[in-house]
């Protein structure tokens, strides 16, 4: 058997086939919905066994990164994605799908915007390679990375901001998925250009509590074959992010 994972976009999405090639790859069909098309195509979203949310410039990023595509989910669709989450559905948002799903108050902390996605500090779009080190091991997107992932960023609003006290609360709740580090995967200490964008504590990517949604700036679909590391991947095929998406689809056929 082959889940279906359904891939939200929405106009400027631009990544939505190499999100499909990598879920197909890990063993999964998919179904490509553009939120152009809700809520016609709800029935799509609410049979599949994953969801994602594919990155590049939804809506030209207008009135801020992705901040329209969220308000369209929520026009269209309203609490769809976070009912699919209570009954167990992983969801993943990679990039702009990481900002959207901030921005609907999926991630960190569901119910509740508490975090942005920033400009980066050095003002400047950042589109090469990076380092990241797995920290959370408990998430079912996470299990069995290698320490040390590999993949490119591409972004001008990636930089993962919050207040203190919601930052102490995400570190303690073990809540940071991945953090930018160096290539020998020590940390990059808020330092450029292993941090590209100034994140908070290097913090790369976030689950929420129950472990089921993973939002990410970096695209880990970018780098799941040997033959993706060409141009320039700091660690050549090693750091291949597949594990990533096949963890997805595992826990979609355990269901």
């Amino acid at each position: 058997m082959r889940p279906t994972v359904a891939i939200l976009s929405a106009p400027g999405t631009n990544r939505h086939h190499d999100l499909a090639f990598a879920c197909e790859t890990a063993g999964a069909d998919t179904v490509h919905v553009n939120v152009r098309e809700l809520p016609e195509r709800a029935a799509d979203v609410a049979a599949a066994q994953v969801i994602a949310i594919a990155g590049g410039f939804s809506y030209a990023d207008a009135l801020g990164s992705a901040r329209v595509f969220a308000m369209e989910l929520e026009r269209r669709i309203g609490d769809l994605i976070r009912e699919r989450v209570e009954s167990g559905t992983p969801v993943l948002g990679i990039c702009n799908g990481f900002q959207t799903l901030v921005r609907a108050g999926l991630l960190p902390y569901p119910g509740d915007v508490t975090a942005a996605l920033a400009h980066n500090t050095n003002g400047r779009f950042e589109c090469r390679w990076v380092t990241l080190r797995t920290v959370n091991t408990t998430s079912i997107w996470l299990r069995d990375l290698p320490d040390a992932v590999t993949a490119p960023v591409a972004h001008g609003e990636g930089r993962f901001t919050t207040d203190g006290h919601t930052l102490r609360r995400i570190e303690e709740e073990g809540l940071v998925a991945f953090r930018y580090a160096t290539p020998g995967s020590g940390c990059a200490g808020g330092q450029y250009p292993a941090n590209p964008n100034g994140s908070d504590n290097d913090i790369a990517g976030v689950v929420d509590p129950s472990g089921l949604v993973l939002g990410m700036m970096p695209h880990p679909e970018n780098h799941v074959v040997a033959r993706q590391s060409r141009g320039g991947s700091p660690n050549g095929t090693a750091g291949l992010a597949l594990t990533l998406f096949r963890n997805g689809v595992n826990h979609a056929l355990a269901r």
